[in-house]
Parts: structure tokens; C-alpha cells; sequence
């Protein structure tokens, strides 16, 4: 009798997503740090290139802190509705390499070729460079892949693979390459359950495979200690399969003392609702209800909810709401558990571009780095794409523009009643830089999807 064929999962991950997009699109920027996000105070980067990552930016980080860290970056509101068209691109090259596939987020995916079972590391490998030429050739972005026996190491594989490139575990090392990773590398290990397990002694991998299970059991818990125990061995069973997107991000704690003061409430309100902020973010999406979960000593447990005007991923609002609606449903004696939740999720706000300011009817959407508006008026009406400018939608670097002499471009910056466009797309490389009078109407909003196509 033979064993059970090898079987192997494969990782996408598209490199940092929402700025290659840019720096495609808009060729100038190709080697330039790039921070996608919004440019308000209140800003958060919905994506870094790796130029500016060398300087400490990243993703989920406030801009105002990532602008700091990187000045010379180029700061550009996000087109949502290209990333999802590039996506589903992406998308579209993996289901056709493999029939079940389980996308993750926009820019990444798992699947698990059926033709790959059983086949060694060299056929993999080959199998990878030709999916990432696929995805290349259809999108024109790099992307790196990452191949194991589970969707852990796969995982594992594809960061250790990037930038644009390939990396393919073989059973043989799989041990190598898991032990001398730090224990967060491991899905379901947190801040807090690194540091309980740090308290023991334990900081890699490798430590945590070589605990006794039931000590890992009483440390992390029972069902979640059984799993992660087996994933830091390299036992991974889980399967790749389709799933729906989730209908909420959430990240809650549990404390070895209990809270008794309202201020570390509030901290760990803040901590729980940045977890899931990032989380918010890496979906692409925007919360609409955010919920506060909270258990005294006596196990008792109270939730509040509050639902806001329009979606938001402002990270500010979600956690003032949050820390607003954990006064009420705080009660008497300590806190043992603290959870935070945003559901309500919609797809069409994009992420980092819209800030919430009060208003007399709540709160309301509002482009980042524009002006309130005035209260009870509402400005979540996007601007079409022949609209042109006023002094209700003035021109705003990033924005994507057409001209019937020069083609489409994108502005660069505006103010004192000018605009300097770049005209330049995917299909015709770096090019020249024109200054116009802001209300010049040969100058009209483009569809974003013009600077992508190849040709």
C-alpha cells in the first residue's frame, strides 16, 4: 500500500497592493515612495510601497506618523474601484489555475491545484513562476507566492518570498523554516498570548512545538491551545475552500488581573479596536456599528452598539465610539474581558479616504483632507466623471483627469487657482507635467480605470 499523496497549498499575496497600483498607473512614481491613504489629520495609510516602507511607514499607520517617517513620499487618495477591478483580475488567473479557491482579501488567496498532488518541490516550483508570469502578464503587477504542505506554511512561504518572488517549503524543511520564527507568526497568537507564552520562556516557534500539549492547553486554552500546538508542528489539515466575506472584524482580550479603573478600560478599548481596524482595512471595507463587549469578574457580560450615519475606517472615530459606548456597558467590580466589534461592513467607501466628523445629525462622511461640512449636509455623493471642477469639488492631488489634446493624467497638485496634471498611464510610460488654470474646461474628471488598461 502507498501513503497518502503530498499535498501542497499555495499562498498569492500581491505586493504592496494599493501602491503598485499607483506606481503602475502612474509610471513617475514607479521608484518613489508611495503612502495610499488620507491626507487628512486624521488620515490613516491604506497601503505603503515598499520605497517607503525602508523608512518605517506601513500600513494602518495614522499618515501624520507615516508622513514624518517618510516626507518625500508622494501621498495619494485611494481608487477603490481599480483595486477591485485589478482584483478580480487576480482573481480570475487563480480560479482558472485551480477550481476551489479562498480568497483572503483583495490582494491575496489560497488555493490547492488538485494537478499539484502528490508532486515534488521542483514541479511546484514550476507551477508557482508560471502563476506569478500569469498574474504579471494580465495585470502588470508583481505578486509572490509561497508553497506548503498547509495554509500556514504556505502563508509563512509567500512573506518569506517577498518582494516578487517564490518560495516553496518542502517537507524536508519545514521544521527549518518554522522553528526560529517568532510565535506571532502564527495565526491566533496575539500580543497577549505572545506574552503569556513569553513569561515561559518561550519566544519562537520551535519552543512552543516542543511544549508539552496540555501546558500550551493551559496557557492559550484548550481548543485554541490544541490548534496552534499542531500548527507550530507543522500539522495543518484545514482546507482551502470558498467563504463568504465576513460580516465583522473583531478582536477581544482577556486580562490576568481585572480592570478597575476606567482609564485602563479605555486603553484597552483603543488596543482592541485598532486589532480590528486593522483587520477593517486589510478587507477593504468600512464599518457602519461598532460594538463593545465587556465581562466582569462574575462572568457576566454586557454589550453596547451604536450604528453611525455612513461607514467609516477612520480609526479615531471607530475607537471614540467604542470607548463612549464602554462606559455603559462597564458595570460594577472589575473587567475580565474587553471586545470590540465593527460590523455593518460595506464595500463602497474606500478605506482611509473618508474621515467622520461630528455633525447635528451624527456622524458623516467626509473626504479626507476637505473641509467639514456645514451641519445636516450630507457629501457622500461621489463626483461623476465628467463633473467638473467648482468651489464645492475643487481639483485635489490624485485625482484622475482627461484632456483632449494631452490624454489622461493625474494631478499632481492645485491651489491658487491652478492645477499641474501629469499626463501619463500604464500604456505610455513617465510622462510631462502641465500646469492649467483650475477652471480650465478643456480639463475633466476621468474614470480611473483609463490609467490601467494596457493600451
Amino acid at each position: 500500500m502507498t501513503g497518502p499523496q503530498r499535498r501542497w497549498v499555495l499562498h498569492l499575496d500581491m505586493d504592496a497592493f494599493y501602491a503598485s497600483v499607483e506606481q503602475l498607473t502612474r509610471p513617475t512614481l514607479a521608484d518613489r515612495p508611495v503612502l495610499v491613504g488620507g491626507a487628512g489629520p486624521r488620515g490613516v495609510v491604506a497601503g505603503a510601497s515598499y520605497q517607503a516602507r525602508v523608512f518605517g511607514a506601513r500600513s494602518a499607520m495614522p499618515m501624520a506618523q507615516a508622513r514624518r517617517a517618510c516626507p518625500h513620499a508622494t501621498v495619494l487618495p485611494p481608487r477603490f474601484a481599480l483595486y477591485q477591478a485589478v482584483s478580480a483580475v487576480v482573481m480570475t488567473v487563480l480560479g482558472e489555475a485551480a477550481p476551489v479557491l479562498e480568497p483572503v482579501s483583495l490582494d491575496e488567496a489560497f488555493l490547492e491545484p488538485p494537478q499539484l498532488a502528490g508532486a515534488s518541490a521542483a514541479e511546484v516550483t514550476a507551477f508557482g513562476v508560471a502563476l506569478r508570469a500569469a498574474v504579471r502578464e494580465r495585470t502588470g503587477l508583481p505578486a509572490s507566492v509561497g508553497a506548503g504542505s498547509g495554509k500556514q506554511l504556505a502563508k509563512i512561504a509567500s512573506e518569506l518570498a517577498k518582494p516578487d518572488g517564490l518560495r516553496v517549503v518542502d517537507p524536508g524543511e519545514e521544521h527549518a523554516v518554522l522553528d526560529p520564527l517568532p510565535v506571532r507568526a502564527l495565526w491566533g497568537i496575539g500580543p497577549v498570548s505572545a506574552e503569556s507564552l513569553r513569561r515561559l520562556g518561550v519566544t519562537t516557534i520551535g519552543q512552543l512545538a516542543q511544549m508539552d500539549a496540555r501546558e500550551v492547553g493551559g496557557v492559550l486554552g484548550s481548543a485554541v491551545g490544541a490548534e496552534l500546538h499542531r500548527l507550530a508542528r507543522g500539522i495543518d489539515e484545514r482546507p482551502v475552500a470558498p467563504r463568504g466575506a465576513a460580516k465583522q472584524v473583531s478582536a477581544e482580550t482577556t486580562f490576568d488581573v481585572d480592570l478597575t479603573s476606567m482609564v485602563d478600560v479605555h486603553a484597552a478599548v483603543a488596543r482592541m479596536a485598532e486589532a480590528a481596524h486593522r483587520r477593517l482595512l486589510t478587507s477593504g471595507r468600512a464599518a457602519r456599528t461598532i460594538t463593545v463587549k465587556a465581562r466582569n469578574a462574575e462572568f457576566s457580560t454586557t454589550s453596547r452598539s451604536e450604528t453611525t450615519a455612513y461607514p467609516s475606517t477612520d480609526l479615531a472615530t471607530l475607537t471614540a465610539v467604542a470607548q463612549r459606548l464602554a462606559r455603559t456597558a462597564v458595570g460594577e467590580g472589575g473587567v475580565r474581558l474587553i471586545g470590540v466589534s465593527l460590523s455593518g461592513l460595506d464595500e463602497s467607501p474606500p478605506p482611509a479616504l473618508f474621515e467622520a466628523v461630528a455633525s447635528a445629525d451624527g456622524w458623516t462622511a467626509v473626504a479626507a483632507g476637505s473641509e467639514p461640512p456645514p451641519p445636516a449636509v450630507a457629501t457622500e455623493e461621489p463626483v461623476g466623471p465628467l463633473r467638473p471642477p467648482g468651489p464645492e469639488a475643487p481639483w485635489r492631488a490624485g485625482d484622475d483627469v482627461a484632456h483632449p489634446e494631452h490624454g489622461h493624467g493625474w494631478v499632481q497638485g492645485a491651489g491658487h487657482g491652478r492645477v499641474t496634471v501629469r499626463f501619463e498611464t500604464r500604456a505610455t510610460g513617465p510622462g510631462a507635467a502641465r500646469t492649467f488654470a483650475a477652471d480650465d474646461p478643456d480639463l475633466t474628471r476621468a474614470d480611473p480605470m483609463a490609467s490601467w488598461q494596457p493600451r
